[in-house]
């Protein structure tokens, strides 16, 4: 088996790429930020190793991948609280939370090993603006609601809003990160909802459809 060459890969390369990004997306990050983004990056690197929290092993298709197609999203989040479904390693929702501090973020997932990454990644990186669920989503019962519910991890669009309906304030909203977008999975949201907007994402370095999708209660 050839062997790889993911651990050659420089802090310097690192770093060049996720700032090259980060301006293409015109998203204002300080060198804090920044530091927390390649911090974190790190972090997801090694615990990976164990904890397999993402298939991806390239660090430089994980700052492509998982944090830029994150942070694509960042100018598009309207609202103070929001909570990241099926959040997985932290994404979207640890990259968006470094860039806005003054939101705040809840990141559910039901999978163990997954959110005490989330927990450790969040006293690392001094992330005061996150706390970490791991629950179900549908046993999960917030104190407050939600302005949006954020995902990257539901099958369907269908699916997301018949789990996480209970999650949202009045007035708010589900964004639903997609790749392709079928007409039939727009036409079989639940009766009582409905798409009113769907916005192209050019996430930096990399080819194909991306779409955010916002779903409001009507």
């Amino acid at each position: 088996m050839a062997s790889n060459n993911y651990s050659t890969v420089s802090q310097s390369q690192k770093r060049a790429l996720l700032i090259s990004g980060i301006a293409e997306l015109k998203v204002n990050c300080s060198d804090v930020q920044l530091d927390q983004l390649l911090s974190y990056l790190n972090m997801l690197e090694h615990w990976n190793k164990a904890y397999n929290l993402t298939a991806i092993r390239d660090p430089l298709e994980m700052i492509k991948l998982h944090l830029l197609d994150s942070l694509a999203i960042s100018p598009l989040l309207q609202g103070a609280r929001f909570i990241d479904v099926g959040t997985g390693a932290g994404l979207p929702g640890i990259p968006l939370a470094i860039i806005n501090p003054e939101k705040h973020f809840t990141l559910l997932d039901s999978n163990g090993k997954k959110t005490r990454f989330l927990f450790q990644a969040k006293i690392e990186l001094g992330l005061s603006n996150i706390n970490e669920v791991n629950k179900r989503v549908e046993q999960f019962a917030p104190e407050h609601m939600y302005d949006a519910v954020l995902s990257r991890a539901f099958s369907s669009l269908s699916d997301m809003v018949i789990n996480c309906q209970h999650l949202l304030a009045d007035g708010g909203w589900f964004l639903a990160m997609k790749g392709r977008l079928e007409q039939s999975e727009l036409s079989a949201i639940p009766k009582g909802y409905k798409v009113v907007q769907e916005y192209p994402i050019a996430v930096p370095k990399v080819d194909g459809q991306r779409h955010l999708v916002k779903i409001v209660r009507i």
